[in-house]
């Protein structure tokens, strides 16, 4: 795929960065100039993006793109490695290049501070010669497949869960897709995030590294791609083990989805209100805080205390007497407490906090 450019040399500078590449028989200076050359993108800068960025711009990627709109958390941190109690507050993308320019000062970033959209995403990844999914979400993960596809580029993917990652690469030489493995989304409810359920802070490691690797494999023709594969790997046992799937209609992709939202069963909230336009008429509004009780203790802006794991008989307890707006950390268990009170039809109007209170 990556012939390299014959008039493209390493500097000394570089042969001293790449040493231990260069004298591997199965990489040497021909298999740097291709990652010099290649072009990555990588979705999402958060647990699995960390590893994966850290081992790509170590091994000489030439041009990195990374694209989250996200922010760091403190919470981040316990697997987001990239980042330290200074950085909370910045923004992933812009803080993540310019560490890892020190680490790797051969290597061009592009930084995009947005989340990845049905609008961006064509444009975006033609710009790009492998993609790598480092995703939390299934719309997103929806997207990059159908994108990839009808672009025509590899995706690396790869989830984590709890104590459990998987890996696999799609649309590599017309191999399988996404889509072809997972043809249906679960439904949102059977699938809690790591905000609600945590995450051993080495997994994401384990699994971005490993997708690093199936990158690294592709630009330089290296060993058996994960195409039409998907490698399990559980860190409590340290058992692995890899499934084979094959490709079906489902990986004919010629246009995206209108509504990946709604494709996943994602419920888009009708009325969504930001912090601060509400604290400017707090008055007029009740609060519901879905988050757990350490949270609350940490930090809140008042209002009721139900979590959401106990709403289903504690719903009775809100008070309607005004129009009810609802929070969490990211405003993603907010939605799902309000999915459940539309269904028991709680007589008063409903806010979701945009992007929850951090």
């Amino acid at each position: 795929m990556w012939k390299g450019n014959v008039k493209m040399k390493l500097t000394k500078e570089e042969q001293k960065q790449y040493n231990r590449h260069l004298i591997l028989e199965e990489i040497g200076e021909a298999g740097q100039l291709k990652l010099k050359q290649a072009k990555v993108l990588v979705i999402g800068a958060g647990g699995l993006g960390c590893p994966v960025l850290q081992y790509l711009t170590a091994a000489g990627i030439g041009t990195i793109g990374i694209i989250d709109a996200d922010v760091v958390d403190q919470t981040n941190l316990q697997r987001q490695i990239l980042y330290t109690v200074d950085d909370v507050g910045l923004s992933k993308a812009e803080t993540a290049a310019k560490r890892l320019s020190k680490l790797n000062p051969y290597v061009k970033f592009k930084v995009y501070k947005e989340f990845l959209t049905k609008d961006n995403a064509l444009a975006l990844f033609e710009k790009f010669d492998i993609i790598v999914d480092g995703s939390d979400n299934f719309q997103t993960r929806y997207l990059s497949n159908d994108a990839a596809v009808i672009t025509n580029k590899p995706l690396v993917y790869g989830s984590i869960f709890k104590f459990e990652g998987q890996v696999s690469v799609f649309n590599y030489k017309g191999s399988a897709s996404y889509r072809c493995l997972y043809p249906t989304p679960p439904n949102p409810k059977d699938v809690p995030n790591c905000s609600e359920i945590g995450v051993l802070g080495v997994l994401p490691g384990i699994i971005g590294s490993l997708q690093a690797n199936e990158v690294i494999k592709m630009i330089c023709g290296l060993g058996d791609v994960l195409e039409n594969k998907l490698l399990v790997f559980d860190v409590l046992s340290m058992r692995q083990f890899v499934l084979n799937y094959s490709k079906t209609e489902q990986a004919s992709i010629t246009r995206l989805d209108k509504n990946y939202e709604a494709f996943c069963g994602v419920t888009v909230i009708e009325n969504e209100i930001e912090l601060e336009k509400l604290k400017l008429n707090a008055e007029k509004y009740n609060l519901l805080d879905v988050r757990e009780l350490w949270e609350r203790k940490e930090h809140h802006i008042g209002g009721q205390h139900i979590p959401l794991g106990e709403l289903t008989h504690r719903f009775k307890e809100i008070k309607i007497n005004k129009p009810l707006a609802v929070y969490c950390k990211s405003g993603m268990r907010s939605k799902r407490a309000i999915e459940f009170l539309k269904e028991k039809e709680i007589s008063t109007q409903l806010y979701n906090i945009t992007n929850g209170i951090g």
